[in-house]
């Protein structure tokens, strides 16, 4: 005996809790905000995605595909420039979309109560590894000679990751695409070379 198909696209629920998570965080969304936006009701969520917290992490998994491709795109640039280039300018273009503002790497699960600790650490983890990504591609560039001697390319991967996390919490706040871009262009004046 087979089961009735799902009555709902998968991927195109799944983009709708994305955006719900990306606008009020993990705490902020309730499992009535999920499946309104995402058209189900409790017992096909949890079927086709498990818990909340596994929808998030499946959430993750797809901001991480979706909007904030760039991180990773950014890495395969040809110079460590151009890396940071693409690296601070797309984050700017994926903080101000109308479905954040913001990033939901930085924002979904950065203040969790009590239960939610997994949540925090998976966000933390995946954050960390964004920063360890960056900082081997940095190191490649050092080795290859695109660095002044004694450049550290440890710290200038922490640089970035703090610049790319400061301009998802002004975009939060509200700061306009064009300042958030000519606050990167500001922080590209001082690259090493």
């Amino acid at each position: 005996m087979t089961g009735r198909p799902r009555a709902f696209d998968r991927d195109e629920a799944l983009d709708r809790a994305v955006r719900v998570f990306w606008r009020h965080g993990y705490e902020g969304t309730s499992l009535s905000d999920l499946t309104a936006a995402m058209g189900i009701n409790r017992p096909s969520l949890y079927a086709a995605y498990g818990n909340k917290e596994a929808l998030f992490r499946q959430c993750l998994d797809r901001y991480h595909q979706g909007p904030a491709r760039h991180v990773r795109e950014s890495l395969a640039e040809p110079t460590a420039r151009a890396v940071a280039e693409s690296l601070l300018h797309g984050t700017v273009a994926v903080v101000t979309r109308e479905e954040g503002p913001g990033c939901l790497l930085v924002h979904g699960a950065l203040a969790t109560g009590p239960g939610s600790e997994a949540v925090r650490a998976e966000s933390a983890a995946r954050r960390a590894a964004q920063r360890a990504a960056l900082c081997a591609r940095l190191e490649r560039a050092a080795r290859a000679g695109e660095f002044p001697s004694g450049t550290d390319p440890a710290l200038l991967a922490d640089h970035l990751t703090t610049l790319t996390h400061g301009l998802a919490v002004q975009a939060a706040e509200g700061l306009p695409a064009a300042r958030l871009h000519r606050i990167a262009a500001h922080a590209l004046l001082h690259w090493p070379h």
